[in-house]
């Protein structure tokens, strides 16, 4: 986690009958040095926990720290003032946030509505203060993609005992989602970008009798997880030769007049 802003040299009042008058201090304070500040991404998955990392420089002995929730709403998460932490303040993270002793946040079960922008303000004892500001997204687990097999009308210049398919991978009910695919059983699991389409959802393939037990994988991920499915295309091939079947195309395609999406 790196540091993206630092102001030294700002004493804070004593405590005693002035700790709220310097709690509100610290928060308008931290509301300025968030505004000028960029933010460094954390990813979560739903029900799973996040811990957002209050990082301090070697040396930096902290007072008071504070957790705050500035987008969509802002709200107060925790503090730590006069060696206690505290983190039952009203917000939607209330009963779901843990303030550990090295004073990073720990946030459980995520939701998906937890996405945002967070920030934690730590002064030391000598009243200089640093800011961290996070940006959190969660996401939603990968579901096992599904995977149909397109045939391609043969052609004229399709070469004989050849079978040209199209491999059309999709996750349901979920977006923000990557789709690549791989050769299983070789070296190279890359594939040709020209035979990429919509995104790397479809994928073309040329298959010859020596190809019979060869299979694809079509793998959907995110930052947080990832599945796939696998597929023997040549067996769709070979019923197609006998009998039409469903999921089948069987409208002529003109390969050399697609555009891949790369």
């Amino acid at each position: 986690m790196l540091w993206i802003w630092a102001v030294e040299g700002v004493c804070w009042p004593l405590w005693g009958r002035m700790a709220m008058w310097s709690l509100r201090s610290l928060l308008l304070w931290e509301a300025l040095l968030s505004a000028a500040a960029s933010s460094t991404q954390v990813h979560g998955q739903v029900g799973g926990s996040v811990l957002l990392v209050a990082e301090r420089p070697a040396g930096f002995q902290v007072r008071e720290a504070i957790w705050r929730s500035l987008w969509p709403s802002e709200e107060l998460l925790a503090t730590f003032f006069r060696g206690s932490p505290e983190t039952l303040y009203r917000s939607r993270f209330l009963g779901r946030a843990q303030l550990h002793s090295n004073l990073s946040l720990e946030l459980q079960p995520l939701e998906s509505g937890d996405s945002g922008n967070f920030s934690v303000l730590l002064v030391d004892t000598g009243g200089r203060t640093r800011t961290q500001i996070l940006q959190l997204k969660v996401y939603d687990a990968v579901p096992r993609p599904v995977v149909q097999v397109f045939i391609a009308v043969s052609g004229d210049t399709q070469p004989p005992k050849t079978c040209q398919v199209f491999l059309s991978c999709w996750a349901p009910n979920i977006s923000d989602i990557t789709y690549s695919w791989r050769r299983e059983g070789t070296i190279d699991f890359g594939i040709e970008p020209s035979g990429l389409f919509t995104d790397g959802q479809v994928l073309r393939v040329s298959l010859g009798p020596g190809d019979r037990s060869v299979a694809y994988s079509c793998i959907v991920s995110n930052p947080v997880s990832w599945d796939l499915a696998t597929v023997t295309p040549w067996e769709s091939c070979h019923r197609e030769a006998g009998k039409k079947q469903k999921d089948v195309c069987i409208d002529r395609v003109a390969p050399e007049t697609e555009n891949p999406l790369v």
